[in-house]
């Protein structure tokens, strides 16, 4: 395979036509009248024309290719102590079953299915049944409260759901059916019948006549052949976490995603068909749609599905046991994962007596990784560590370390070079290219590549105007950066996490950066406070790793301020950090930055419906007003 510098200039000189060699990677139905459409839609649509089947691209094609027998997915539960494995004829069996059932319920291409399940094969099933219908699934992550459900089975309309009994957590139950009855009831709209899969933990009750037992359903069902789609058409829906305002629904296509997919696999990742995959993320999110579900089945991956938390299933080896159990050999997790790793162990005494011979490199994403925990698990497992940023709405990455290229530099906080079908700029808020180094608005220059969302559900208008109308030409990520002098793009925070002090403009990321690197601090969060005289002050709020707990914060916060003060300078006016027990987050990782904002200058806070423990709210008001009030 080519370099990174070989490939990205082949896609620069030919962009349609570099995409057009990718797309011989797939199985087409239909070719297309031409490669992209650049009338339709808000900027354009990718192989207008083309027909396909997704779940037959990721499962039929394996198997007709004579791979019927290799592991396609493995299910590791830490939670119950199982470990299933299905491989690709029993995967394809399972999901063109549970097409069938679906079908017998009216399901027909087009239909949407909500799918609210935990961390079990058959939310992979169900998604895979789904694309072999030319259905649309809608995944809402398990655990989203009642009122959160019914909005997005208001804006889906589905003739399906289907769901999971509940789910499972350290310590605890969640009942989901309870949930799911109080969205119908909460609802406008009423799906024709619910699907559920009775976990033994806690069997539901169902209605008569509109709920059924997903299990028995599949057994009675009669297999489902692969149903032709435009490659225009919707593969899916996903609705944004909301941590930086209303849930919008991001439309996925067909065939742009099959083809996006199935090359980051190799250049990105540096895989081929048999190895183990394994992202640690959550079918609820991106990452699961992509990493976990579509793309290793389109390379031909084996892929793990984990039920389990990096830390407490049951201490901080759970990661270890994992890769060491099934010889993983590529891990994607987000950074929040290593940070609660190295919080418990930070030695990595715990991976003692797993054999992590197989792990090639570790990927991280969902938020910016800090350079102390890239630089931290490196030293240790002594394999690449990778970081990459992109977007619910690009579906994968942006930039990267290509693996599969010959990696580029290892550049601690950045998040690598972009990949080709993505150009990155910053440019200043007029719209202006700055040059390299300065720092301004992240943006993609149109038009996106293949597997970017090209519109919002029903919304083609909300779409230009999120992403496209503030910068023509440009698609606007919302976050904030610089590409350095070798292509490298160092992405510091949201757009909005940029604070004003007196005149001065700073990124939160930036001296998070620096709060980081700090001995004691596990992890951090800075954000911008109003101020009377400078407009804005930064406020640092970090969590201490558990070999600091017996430290005075006064001491700590003293180190801090000073630690700022050397690297950012006095001009940054960082006086204030707060030693916290825990941040709030969503249930991906991701600091809730604009609770925090809300907390720190008194606003009433709505809890988010994305957060992963409500009372980490409450315990933060308690410690930011002892604060304000001078007496802690």
């Amino acid at each position: 395979m080519p370099g990174y510098s070989e490939l990205y200039d082949r896609w620069r000189s030919n962009r349609l036509g570099y995409w057009e060699a990718e797309a011989s990677s797939i199985d087409w139905d239909a070719p297309w009248g031409a490669v992209f459409g650049e009338q339709s839609g808000p900027y354009g649509r990718w192989f207008p024309g083309a027909r396909l089947n997704t779940s037959a691209n990721c499962l039929d094609r394996h198997v007709g290719a004579g791979a019927g027998e290799r592991p396609a997915l493995v299910w590791d539960s830490a939670m119950t102590g199982e470990q299933i494995t299905f491989t690709y004829r029993q995967l394809r069996d399972r999901v063109a079953k549970l097409a069938g059932a679906l079908a017998a319920e009216g399901v027909r291409r087009g239909d949407r299915v909500v799918i609210y399940m935990p961390m079990v094969p058959e939310a992979a099933v169900a998604m895979l049944a789904c694309a072999r219908l030319g259905a649309v699934h809608s995944v809402v992550f398990g655990g989203f409260a009642a009122t959160e459900l019914a909005a997005r089975i208001d804006a889906t309309r589905p003739r399906v759901v289907v769901a999971a009994s509940c789910g499972l957590e350290p310590g605890r139950v969640v009942a989901y059916k309870p949930i799911l009855d109080a969205a119908l009831d909460l609802a406008s709209h009423a799906p024709s019948a619910c699907f559920t899969l009775q976990r033994p933990q806690l069997v539901a009750d169902l209605e008569p006549g509109r709920d059924h037992d997903l299990l028995a359903v599949e057994r009675a069902a009669r297999p489902h052949d692969p149903v032709s789609v435009a490659a225009t058409d919707p593969l899916y829906i996903l609705h944004t976490s909301g941590t930086t305002g209303n849930p919008k629904g991001i439309v996925r296509d067909n065939g742009g995603h099959a083809v996006a997919l199935a090359a980051s696999i190799p250049t990105i990742f540096g895989l081929r068909p048999g190895d183990v995959f394994w992202a640690a993320s959550d079918v609820g999110w991106v990452v699961g749609h992509s990493y976990i579900v579509y793309a290793p089945l389109l390379a031909g991956l084996t892929t793990i599905m984990y039920e389990g938390k990096p830390v407490g299933t049951p201490d901080a080896s759970a990661f270890w046991e994992v890769v060491s159990r099934h010889r993983v050999n590529v891990l994607f997790t987000a950074p929040t994962a290593i940070r609660a790793i190295r919080r418990e162990d930070p030695g990595l005494a715990q991976r003692a007596g797993r054999d992590l011979t197989t792990l090639q490199a570790v990927f991280l994403a969902g938020e910016r990784c800090d350079p102390a925990t890239a630089t931290w698990l490196q030293e240790r497992l002594d394999i690449p560590v990778i970081d990459n940023w992109w977007q619910t709405e690009t579906g994968w990455p942006i930039t990267a370390r290509f693996r599969g290229l010959g990696l580029t530099p290892f550049k601690p906080g950045s998040g690598g070079r972009p990949g080709p079908g993505y150009e990155v700029c910053a440019i200043d808020d007029d719209g202006t290219e700055l040059p390299s180094g300065s720092s301004g608005n992240l943006a993609l220059r149109l038009p996106l590549p293949p597997g970017c969302a090209p519109t919002l559900w029903n919304d083609d208008e909300g779409y230009a105007e999120a992403y496209l109308d503030a910068f023509p030409g440009w698609y606007r990520t919302g976050d904030g950066g610089h590409v350095d002098a070798d292509g490298d793009v160092w992405v510091l925070g949201r757009t909005d996490d940029v604070i004003n002090v007196a005149g001065h403009r700073f990124s939160t990321g930036a001296i998070e950066e620096v709060l980081a690197v700090h001995p004691d601090v596990a992890e951090c969060a800075v954000i911008g406070t109003a101020d009377a005289l400078k407009g804005e002050l930064p406020l640092g709020l970090v969590v201490l790793k558990a070999s600091a707990a017996d430290r005075d914060h006064d001491d700590v916060t003293r180190e801090l301020v000073e630690l700022v003060r050397a690297r950012v300078g006095a001009v940054a006016s960082f006086r204030t950090a707060l030693v916290v027990a825990q941040l709030p987050k969503t249930r991906s990782g991701k600091i809730l930055r604009r609770t925090l904002r809300q907390l720190a200058d008194g606003e009433q806070v709505q809890v988010p419906p994305t957060i992963e423990d409500p009372a980490v709210v409450d315990r933060l008001r308690a410690v930011l007003a002892r604060s304000a009030s001078g007496h802690g």
